[in-house]
């Protein structure tokens, strides 16, 4: 995959995942930020658990990418909840 493809499945993945665990994102930059180390995260844990990680530019690899956003999303949120105004 290039690095358009990870910026734009980044952008999807953590706008999606944004608005499932707080509803407002984090702003532009930091939600493809995240949504790119969320596809990561999220393609290693599929891995651990035996199925394949992100593969490409589709759906499976985008539901991959939004559940390991999904978690990167709940741990920043816990690590700076208390430091946002």
């Amino acid at each position: 995959m290039g690095i358009i493809s990870w910026i734009i499945l980044g952008l999807i993945a953590g706008f999606i995942g944004s608005k499932i665990v707080d509803r407002r994102g984090q702003g532009f930059w930091l939600d493809i930020a995240l949504g790119i180390v969320g596809a990561l995260v999220g393609g290693f844990l599929f891995a651990l658990f035996g199925a394949s990680g992100v593969s490409g530019l589709n759906i499976y690899s985008m539901i991959v990418a939004i559940a390991g956003s999904v978690v990167v999303l709940v741990l920043y949120n816990a690590l700076m909840g208390g430091r946002r105004a």
